[in-house]
């Protein structure tokens, strides 16, 4: 029996598990395909858009693989959609257990959602079009658009503690006990600001300049400058002094 390459094996896998999510995204699914993909859309942005880039989703995250270069070759060898939706599904599931995404970030439907999601997009060029384009954007600068920002495309309640947003990850700092504290030290004033909104703005957008105590470098997203619309990093500025008031 011939021996498969790396590439070949996953290739296969992609098929094999392609099958198995033909029949888990038919049905409801796959009647109703177009909200299916916005609402794929809206749970990456939420909780996969700060680690990974998927250029239709708008999210440059680094942390993890990009998706785009991922599977860009996939598409030329012509693998369908689903076979890559399946792979993805099977990650969520199951990540790679040397990294940090967590197991079962997703589950269920979202987690067919996401996999579908991605799985029609990922390595396509252009952008995404109609309703799908509009899918998880935020309007305005109110703590109110501050608090979908936090909840969705920005995917902080996967790394933070709030209890306004009711999110309770340890990965970075509780922002209820700590983010005032934080930004109440000299060294923070020095570094971030004086007010409370501009040692906000200056984490969200410039993380390491300065790093509390007890955290490292490396694990949030750097990025959030680029990622986010002008608009958004404003609302969630105004949404956390709101929040953690």
């Amino acid at each position: 029996m011939p021996t498969l390459s790396p590439r070949a094996l996953r290739i296969l896998v992609a098929l094999i598990l392609g099958l198995v999510a033909l029949v888990a995204f038919s049905g409801c699914a796959v009647k109703h395909q177009s909200s299916n993909l916005e609402a794929g859309k809206v749970l990456f942005s939420k909780k996969c858009g700060s680690c990974h880039t998927l250029s239709h989703a708008n999210t440059t995250g680094q942390t993890g693989p990009n998706l785009d270069d991922m599977f860009r070759q996939d598409r030329s060898d012509g693998i369908k959609d689903t076979s890559i939706a399946g792979l993805v599904s099977f990650w969520i599931q199951h990540p790679n257990t040397q990294g940090v995404m967590p197991a079962g970030l997703y589950t269920g439907q979202a987690a067919q959602q996401v996999a579908s999601y991605v799985g029609a997009v990922a390595g396509r060029p252009g952008q995404d079009t109609g309703a799908l384009a509009a899918a998880g954007g935020v309007q305005g600068t109110t703590p109110a658009a501050g608090k979908q920002v936090f909840t969705g495309v920005g995917g902080c309640g996967s790394c933070h503690t709030l209890a306004d947003a009711g999110t309770n990850a340890t990965v970075g700092p509780n922002l209820n006990q700590d983010l005032r504290a934080n930004c109440a030290s000299a060294q923070s004033k020095q570094v971030r600001g004086a007010t409370l909104a501009e040692c906000i703005e200056h984490a969200i957008v410039k993380p390491y300049d300065y790093i509390p105590a007890g955290y490292k470098a490396g694990v949030m997203p750097s990025n959030f400058g680029q990622s986010l619309q002008k608009n958004e990093i404003t609302a969630l500025v105004n949404y956390l002094v709101k929040a953690t008031g």
